[in-house]
């Protein structure tokens, strides 16, 4: 176990940062699948997510892909959350349940929205309704289980006509940092950090999530392989869902 998740981090971070993303929601699958305790979970992805999204907004904003005022209104929201989410003392029954239902959403977001080629423009007020209201949600999603909330942001930036590809990507990256470090700093006031676990998988994460974001923001799609990423989700619903029952 000591080399293995390092190791399988490396080549997440890898994946994930190739279009902007943290790898959050593949961290705390894996790490609930092999049992590792629950108030450690979303301190450890909201960490990785730290150093990967960091790497990854330096590199799609150097290619020219970023724009702050598409995720700043995002911000506003979900930084709050996160920072009152990462707050709470949940039950490990709720923790689950919510963990659950999150990874349930990833899945279909991968296997099922990354396939629609839809577009829809929204009204100006629907635009703010929503933009409010997701905001929020993945806020208090990142600091409750660690998922920085851009795996979903960055699609619907997509189909709502908001961004294109690369800037959403882009706009991902600082979305899951912004809302990692809220949650991290709350985590991290009641104590749930071990610093032996968690670093080498930082140094794994850095080297991936550096490789990963510098392809991804010249010449690199991996959408495929995040499908294939997708098969470690679908079991941790699988063994979440068993647990619970």
């Amino acid at each position: 176990m000591e080399f293995f998740l390092p190791i399988v981090f490396l080549f997440i971070s890898f994946i994930y940062s190739s279009i902007g993303l943290g790898g959050g929601s593949s961290y705390t699958a894996l790490m609930a699948i092999i049992g590792i305790n629950y108030q450690l979970i979303p301190t450890t992805s909201l960490t990785l997510n730290l150093v990967v999204t960091f790497i990854g907004m330096v590199n799609f904003w150097r290619s020219g892909h970023g724009r702050f005022d598409l995720v700043w209104p995002f911000l506003v929201t979900s930084i709050p959350m996160a920072y009152i989410a990462g707050s709470l003392n949940l039950p490990e029954l709720v923790f689950q349940i919510i963990l659950t239902g999150t990874l349930i959403l990833v899945a279909l977001r991968i296997y099922i929205i990354d396939s629609l080629t839809i577009t829809y423009q929204l009204s100006m007020v629907q635009k703010w309704i929503m933009i409010v209201f997701l905001g929020a949600i993945l806020g208090f999603v990142a600091g409750s289980v660690g998922i920085g909330g851009g795996i979903y942001l960055v699609p619907l930036i997509i189909i709502f006509g908001l961004g294109s590809t690369k800037e959403a990507s882009a706009a991902g990256a600082m979305f899951i940092w912004a809302n990692s470090f809220a949650g991290f700093v709350a985590r991290y006031q009641t104590g749930a950090f071990d610093s032996k676990f968690i670093l080498p998988l930082i140094l794994a994460v850095l080297i991936g999530g550096f490789l990963g974001s510098y392809f991804g923001s010249v010449k690199y799609d991996a959408r495929t392989i995040q499908r294939i990423m997708g098969g470690i989700i679908i079991f941790a619903i699988i063994f979440l869902i068993r647990g619970m029952i």
